[in-house]
């Protein structure tokens, strides 16, 4: 599979989106590791995850431990992985979603995130959504604080706009190394954050890049030009997806989300295929 790189590491150019594994329909814990064996098999080396993914009060961190224990349990190559978490957004238990930008929190979340990772420093950190009850400036500075304290070895933001990412790669000394927002057929609001991190070079990473769990099956009924030119390669429209915001910068990272390790494989081939200007241009009016 090609490389990307986030600060400078290299990394496979599809990652692994790790929340299908955790919430509202998760399946058993021998296929939730069965799947993310079978995305490094096929050469994944990212991984994201936050300590939101869980389902039930009381499982905080559910999904980090999930993908400990994989890692654990693989053996050699399982060291070139970047995990990426997140903290600052929080699942009470009840479906719902807040957040909690507060410094004192968000360093106490990496701390507990690094010990259920099992690691001395998390790998890539990034602030989970912004707190409107918090200065942005205050809840990035504690990523800062985390990054020269080692907690951290780098840092992200996630769900932000482009001042947001401005401001952050200032406050933290121009060592934001990814941005990691929704973007999708269905949601290209973000394309200006994309191609903003594109002129600076941080890291890219749309999350439900298939348009999300209840989605991404239904992706080529939605899309036309998707469908029409998954047909054309005998490929899935999913590939057709991820192989085109792939096209669409040397930033950008995927990070389907999967649940099954056939779907994982389906989505890594995406790093393979080539879609032409054609193609590409009428993706881009879909």
């Amino acid at each position: 599979m090609q490389q990307r790189t986030i600060g400078g590491r290299p990394v496979s150019a599809i990652g692994l989106g790790g929340m299908p594994m955790s919430i509202e329909g998760r399946p058993d814990r021998a296929r939730s590791i069965a799947t993310i064996h079978a995305a490094l098999e096929a050469g994944v080396t990212l991984i994201d995850t936050a300590d939101a993914y869980h389902r039930d009060a009381g499982e905080v961190g559910h999904n980090e431990e999930l993908i400990a224990e994989a890692l654990a349990g693989y053996g050699p190559g399982a060291q070139d992985v970047l995990v990426a978490t997140k903290g600052g957004h929080l699942r009470p238990g009840d479906g719902s979603w807040t957040v909690n930008g507060r410094p004192e929190y968000l360093k106490e979340a990496a701390k507990a995130s690094a010990k259920r990772l099992g690691v001395d420093a998390v790998g890539l950190y990034q602030f989970h959504r912004p707190d409107p009850s918090v200065p942005y400036a205050e809840s990035v500075g504690a990523i800062r604080d985390l990054l020269d304290e080692g907690v951290i070895v780098m840092a992200g933001i996630s769900n932000a706009s482009v001042p947001q990412i401005d401001e952050a790669r200032e406050i933290l000394g121009g060592r934001l190394v990814s941005v990691q927002n929704q973007f999708s057929p269905a949601f290209r609001s973000s394309q200006g954050e994309l191609e903003h991190c594109a002129e600076l070079g941080i890291a890219f990473l749309p999350w439900s890049p298939l348009g999300g769990i209840a989605k991404a099956g239904e992706l080529g009924s939605r899309h036309a030009a998707f469908q029409s030119v998954a047909e054309a390669h005998d490929v899935s429209p999913q590939q057709v997806t991820l192989a085109w915001q792939l096209a669409l910068a040397p930033v950008v990272i995927p990070i389907p989300g999967a649940s099954r390790p056939e779907s994982i494989r389906d989505s890594v081939l995406a790093a393979d295929l080539v879609l032409t200007d054609e193609e590409l241009a009428r993706l881009a009016a879909d």
